[in-house]
């Protein structure tokens, strides 16, 4: 598999002296689905935030595979919060990113519609956020992100505050998009059955410092539908990384 990046020795040190991250090594490959898994206080969005370059590197590496030119063009970021202008329309809303870019309503209006209908926002088109759901503002903010057709995906527990069968909708959703568009996604997840459900690759880190501990590969076929749930293979698995994760709580210095 093509790598598309890769961080090196990667350490994050706050002005206070905390050491958020220590020595994180990971090679991310074109087109994975790789889930970052921890407890509270792991560093899995920080890792994400200094991908995305929102947050400088104290020490080591982030390289971008030649073939992506300029990164920061090719990345899109989810956040837990819909992060959504209240006193503008969803359509508007999923313009956005085109808008800064310099791209017309005209030219922009076929793409937005069409990752609306991607999203099953449609007949959402001009209302405001106010008036959506919890699954629904996530939808949009999911849509505002793919607009661009981003190469890579940043997903900070973007599904950890909806009601579970919201959740398990967005989980397919997302894997339908991930797969139509052949884009990179990196998830941070506290949830194991999420991450074994979505993910080709789990990284499982440890807190105080953040460090992977485990890297284990999901080698199920896609793409996934709710039986997966149901199957013993899933089960296998979740309490494989289970395991991992207890670990990693057992881990603290």
């Amino acid at each position: 598999m093509t790598t598309l990046l890769e961080l090196s020795d990667v350490e994050k040190r706050y002005d206070n002296g905390t050491l958020a991250l220590e020595r994180v090594n990971l090679k991310v490959g074109q087109h994975e689905f790789v889930s970052l898994l921890g407890p509270s206080g792991c560093g899995k969005s920080t890792a994400l935030k200094m991908i995305a370059g929102l947050s400088p590197v104290t020490a080591g590496s982030i390289v971008w595979s030649d073939s992506i030119g300029d990164h920061a063009k090719d990345i899109s970021f989810v956040f837990q919060e819909p992060t959504l202008m209240p006193w503008t329309k969803v359509f508007e809303n999923v313009w956005l990113p085109l808008r800064l870019k310099g791209v017309s309503l005209e030219t922009a209006k076929p793409m937005v519609n069409a990752v609306l209908e991607k999203v099953g926002l449609s007949q959402f088109a001009h209302v405001y956020p106010r008036e959506l759901s919890g699954g629904m503002k996530m939808r949009v903010s999911i849509a505002r992100a793919m607009i661009t057709k981003p190469r890579l995906l940043l997903m900070d527990e973007p599904f950890a505050a909806l009601d579970e069968m919201t959740r398990f909708k967005l989980n397919n959703d997302t894997l339908a998009l991930w797969q139509a568009q052949q884009f990179t996604t990196i998830f941070v997840t506290h949830s194991v059955y999420e991450s074994v459900y979505l993910s080709n690759r789990i990284i499982v880190m440890a807190a105080r410092p953040g460090r992977i501990i485990a890297d284990i590969a999901i080698d199920e076929p896609y793409p996934r539908t709710d039986s997966f749930r149901n199957t013993s293979r899933y089960a296998e698995l979740c309490v494989k990384v289970s395991q991992a994760l207890q670990k990693a709580g057992d881990h603290h210095d």
